[in-house]
């Protein structure tokens, strides 16, 4: 029986190498030339019934054949309407495999599902957490073996250029061996490279704590690898101070409430809330004021480094965050 699969995602490079992965699995130590047709749809030249006759035709001097579909986001439903009557009688001896750039909308899925597919996601997810288990599961999946000290630094080392990892574990592999020595943290370091960027709220989050160390690293990361411009840098600091600014004097007494005067739901609305109790009225007005002044330093008002006013303006809303020093655990 031949294998179906959609696989999907944004980032053009992590789904390159979910692609690379999937096909040669699929072709084995067969002949890639004689078993491999690769077709990218345009809806022109290149239609989706062109795809399905390919999918049709038996393999010649192999066992099976392995035909690629990119372009999937074209398949509307009239393609849809064409391609499904092939997918309720494959031929046994293809395996298709559909590619999606960003999402597949859910009547691709659901074609796909219903004709037993594979659907495969090879965007990594937004939190820590999302990395470190596409981290892990990338890891595993090389049979490069690391300590824990050693894979929490390649986490925090990649951020979100996640992309690099396919690379540094080709890298580690060629030098180590599939069924090398478990590598601990000084033996990944030569292989790290510049730290990758990281996600806005890394940043936030290291300013919320009073954490300057932390929130000064997450600036240079944005800024360097990160690729931000300092005006991005600070519209995520303004969007996270005007959340707080808002709701001071509100009256929200709850995460409902405080989500209604925001338009955001959940965890967003909740931790702005705690957030804005936590610091007070006085604080959150004297960020907005560091934030207005950091405003016209980057546009020229005093002639500072960029980088350098982004750094102090971070260095003075961790003061703030811990002006009230930090919390002490309650005695039982």
């Amino acid at each position: 029986m031949g294998e179906l699969h959609l696989v999907h995602g944004s980032d053009e490079s992590l789904l390159g190498q979910a692609m690379v992965e999937l096909v040669r699995r699929l072709v084995g130590e067969a002949d890639r030339s004689l078993m491999v047709s690769d077709l990218t749809l345009d809806g022109e030249d290149v239609t989706v019934g062109q795809l399905v006759g390919e999918a049709q035709t038996p393999p010649f001097l192999t066992d099976k054949r392995v035909v690629i579909g990119r372009g999937a986001d074209l398949l509307d439903a009239d393609a849809l309407a064409i391609l499904k009557p092939y997918l309720e009688h494959p031929l046994d001896s293809t395996d298709l495999v559909l590619v999606h750039p960003g999402k597949p909308r859910k009547a691709l899925l659901d074609v796909i599902k219903a004709a037993g597919g594979i659907a495969m996601a090879t965007d990594v997810g937004s939190t820590r957490r999302d990395r470190v288990a596409f981290v892990e599961e990338q890891v595993a999946a090389s049979g490069v073996r690391l300590t824990t000290g050693a894979s929490a630094l390649l986490v925090d080392q990649l951020g979100e250029d996640v992309n690099r990892l396919t690379g540094l574990l080709d890298t580690i592999t060629a030098t180590y061996g599939a069924a090398g020595i478990r590598l601990d943290v000084d033996d990944l370091m030569p292989f790290l490279g510049d730290a990758g960027g990281v996600p806005p709220w890394d940043l936030t989050d290291a300013i919320d704590r009073g954490d300057r160390p932390t929130a000064l690293g997450a600036l240079a990361r944005m800024s360097g690898a990160g690729g931000r411009h300092p005006l991005q840098v600070m519209a995520v600091l303004h969007a996270h101070y005007g959340r707080l600014l808002r709701l001071d004097g509100s009256g929200a007494q709850n995460e409902a409430a405080a989500g209604e005067i925001l338009g955001i739901r959940g965890f967003g609305a909740r931790k702005a809330l705690e957030r804005s109790r936590a610091m007070g009225s006085g604080p959150v007005h004297e960020a907005i004021q560091l934030l207005a002044q950091a405003d016209l330093d980057l546009r020229g008002q005093r002639e500072l480094p960029e980088q350098a006013v982004l750094e102090v303006l971070v260095a003075r809303l961790c003061r703030l965050s811990g002006s009230r020093g930090p919390a002490r655990p309650a005695r039982r």
